[in-house]
């Protein structure tokens, strides 16, 4: 033998019997898989060309039937009296009440030929800047207005605001949203929503004590908004009846 030859293992005979070898799963499936896959692919195709040769199915009309027109005159527009957008997206200036008749304009009136424009309309209020944010969120319109002063102290300003309301009911909620504390109110006959405030007096020093009356209400898309000012005690009766006159013009 010669030297280096591998020893063999006494146990193993050359005449021993080999087993059987293992079956290779692996090919068939294989198989198997790209059968199905050639299947499909070869019945979808047939499905295409047989729907290639069939003739197209015919859609249904989307025409109408003829309508014959009425013949005829139309109806009547309604009246101002029962259609309040006729009145409301007319000249809204005329729905304010007249300055009465020995009053004056001030020099202060934010309103130029009685329109206000959104900046104007603000910076009459406090809080100005925040006021312009809210009433653009609120889809403002447009509004007018008028003012007056009478006898030595006493000025009054009325605003008519109008909004689109096409998100929100923004001419409800302004006449229900102002800062009334430390008032007496009293509600507007005939007006679900319209309040009258009294309030005063407020003091600073070096001035006279200022009084001050409030109204406000609603009708439709409208805000109505009414202050008095004066450095006597303002009756309730006095901005009682602006605010009835001014709701009965809406």
């Amino acid at each position: 033998m010669p030297d280096g030859a591998p020893i063999a293992d006494p146990a193993v005979t050359s005449d021993a019997p080999s087993g059987p070898r293992p079956r290779r799963r692996g090919r068939t499936t294989l198989i198997v898989a790209t059968a199905a896959v050639l299947g499909l692919v070869a019945g979808t195709c047939a499905g295409f060309l047989v729907q290639a040769h069939r003739a197209p199915t015919r859609l249904p009309s989307l025409s109408q039937p003829v309508v014959n027109q009425a013949k005829g005159p139309g109806p009547e527009p309604l009246s101002a009296a029962q259609d309040r957008g006729a009145r409301t997206n007319g000249d809204l200036r005329k729905l304010l009440i007249d300055r009465p008749k020995g009053t004056k304009v001030p020099d202060w009136a934010p309103e130029r030929d009685g329109w206000l424009t959104l900046a104007a309309y603000a910076d009459s209020l406090r809080n100005a800047d925040q006021e312009f944010g809210d009433l653009i969120e609120a889809e403002f319109r447009r509004a007018v207005g008028v003012s007056w002063t009478e006898g030595s102290a006493r000025s009054v300003q009325i605003r008519l605001v109008q909004y689109r309301q096409e998100e929100y009911l923004s001419a409800a909620g302004r006449a229900d949203g102002w800062d009334v504390s430390d008032t007496r109110s009293w509600p507007v006959p005939g007006a679900s929503d319209g309040m009258v405030y009294l309030s005063g007096p407020e003091r600073k020093a070096g001035y006279l004590p200022m009084y001050k009356a409030q109204a406000a209400a609603s009708r439709g898309d409208i805000a109505m908004e009414i202050w008095i000012y004066d450095t006597k005690p303002i009756p309730k009766s006095k901005i009682m009846d602006l605010a009835e006159r001014q709701l009965e013009r809406l």
